[in-house]
């Protein structure tokens, strides 16, 4: 039976993290799940394969569970599947982020832009003056992307400010739409892109993986695979595993 791989993130308010990191580490390995799960005073972020009973339960756990007290309310989830484990081992680690930026001022339980859902992200990066920002690094860029979507050559998400610093403008550049794998990186980028005085900020909700799953290929703007950081690689879509992705995906630039 194939697995099934969850990929969820939430911020939230977690000052006793250090002591949810040993029960939980002992819950997923008891159920035989693998992967990596970070967690932070910020919020959780982890992407872990099992079967469906296990990742079921884990689910359960984080929402509903004693654990977490109720604190993940608005769990940000996602399932796909594996023919076999895409990871090795799981990995729960301590983090000072989940998703590593390193400016205080994009702070998403403060603000975040606009979500637009998949069946209206089309249209908005279609529409005039809108600049479409893909967060991710150019590694997974290379693999695919949104047609005209603006590629910021980013290493590690972490340079993403300076390429905000050094190439945008909120008096220029009014309307900014942006994506990201699963939208984590999106949460993040938006509140800082709010902080700098930009006005329009929106991002697509569940990212790329949502977008694939819910957008029939004959409608969609996607073109190339979404890199996966696990043993699948790349997927389209359908969620379908790829392996590889054609790398002359086109691209825009910042106007």
């Amino acid at each position: 039976m194939p697995l099934t791989v969850a990929a969820f993130y939430q911020f939230v308010a977690l000052p006793d993290v250090r002591g949810l990191r040993p029960p939980l580490q002992t819950f997923c390995a008891a159920r035989g799940i693998k992967g990596s799960i970070l967690l932070a005073e910020e919020g959780i972020n982890g992407t872990v394969a099992g079967s469906a009973e296990a990742i079921a339960a884990l689910v359960d756990e984080l929402c509903q569970g004693t654990l977490f007290a109720g604190r993940l309310d608005h769990l940000e989830l996602k399932y796909s599947r594996a023919a076999s484990m895409p990871f090795q081992r799981l990995k729960v680690r301590l983090k000072r982020e989940i998703v590593t930026l390193g400016d205080p001022a994009a702070d998403p339980t403060r603000q975040v832009g606009t979500y637009v859902s998949p069946a209206d992200w089309n249209a908005l990066i279609a529409a005039p003056g809108m600049v479409v920002l893909d967060t991710r690094n150019a590694f997974e860029v290379a693999m695919g992307t949104f047609e005209g979507a603006v590629d910021p050559g980013l290493h590690s998400f972490g340079q993403f400010k300076d390429f905000v610093a050094g190439s945008l403008d909120p008096a220029r550049h009014r309307r900014v739409a942006m994506f990201c794998t699963g939208g984590i990186r999106c949460e993040k980028a938006s509140a800082l892109l709010l902080a700098r005085g930009f006005s329009e900020v929106y991002h697509l909700k569940g990212g790329i993986l949502k977008y694939l799953e819910e957008v029939p290929e004959a409608e969609s703007r996607w073109r190339g695979g979404c890199f996966v950081f696990d043993e699948r690689v790349a997927l389209g879509h359908g969620l379908r595993e790829l392996g590889h992705a054609a790398p002359d995906t086109p691209g825009g630039r910042v106007p």
